[in-house]
């Protein structure tokens, strides 16, 4: 769950980023941390294989405050490999939502279907069955990307999907938005932030796109 500091008025989200190996993962990490502003972004940590895939995890703090409070929102990665599982699990506790970043290409169904039925066996062995998941399918500018009425929305057919091209940042704003947004809502419901102090979602939302390159809430900077 997030933490909330009432006394000090503080507020911090952590928000994970799942999926199978190059998928994007961390291409959408690295195309956030250039959106947003450099006077509010940690440094962009990562460590990675010699075959280029994320071994540990990407951290990316963004700090902003609004109406008194002060946020820090915590973005992180997983591996994707399945020998990295224990480090997916550690990573993935206490998440607030979780964004499911899946592959475009074809010959990634099956790939994305195992990435997905091994969230669902984490959260559940966590006890976060409750967490928000935000759909992406990454890749979409290739020719071959599967057609959107063809993807897998993995057993919900009204499941939103948010398309992107991460390396090109395209669509990478627009899921983090979704993403805190569904976080901000859950937490919102459990703790009564807004009732108690007056800062309601639209208000949140608005102040963290002024920090990430976006006058609007889903604006993608160009």
């Amino acid at each position: 769950m997030a933490q909330v500091d009432f006394a000090e008025r503080q507020v911090t989200l952590k928000l994970v980023y799942y999926g199978p190996p190059h998928s994007g993962k961390t291409s959408n990490l690295r195309a956030l941390h250039g959106a947003v502003d450099k006077l509010n972004r940690g440094r962009l940590m990562t460590l990675d294989t010699r075959d280029d895939r994320t071994l540990f995890f990407d951290l990316l703090p963004v700090f902003f405050r609004a109406s008194g409070f002060s946020f820090q929102i915590k973005v992180y990665t997983v591996p994707g490999q399945p020998v990295h599982e224990a480090t997916r699990k550690v990573v993935l506790a206490n998440a607030d939502a979780v964004a499911f970043v899946a592959d475009s290409r074809p010959d990634q169904r099956v790939a994305n279907r195992r990435s997905w039925d091994n969230l669902g066996v984490n959260l559940k062995a966590l006890k976060l069955e409750h967490v928000p998941i935000v759909l992406q399918y990454n890749k979409r500018d290739l020719a071959e990307a599967i057609p959107l009425a063809e993807v897998d929305r993995f057993g919900d057919p009204a499941r939103i999907v948010h398309e992107a091209c991460a390396k090109r940042g395209t669509g990478v704003v627009d899921t983090f938005f979704e993403l805190v947004g569904r976080a901000w809502d859950l937490l919102d419901t459990d703790r009564r932030v807004s009732e108690r102090f007056g800062i309601d979602g639209a208000m949140f939302r608005q102040a963290l796109a002024e920090h990430v390159g976006a006058t609007e809430p889903g604006t993608v900077p160009e």
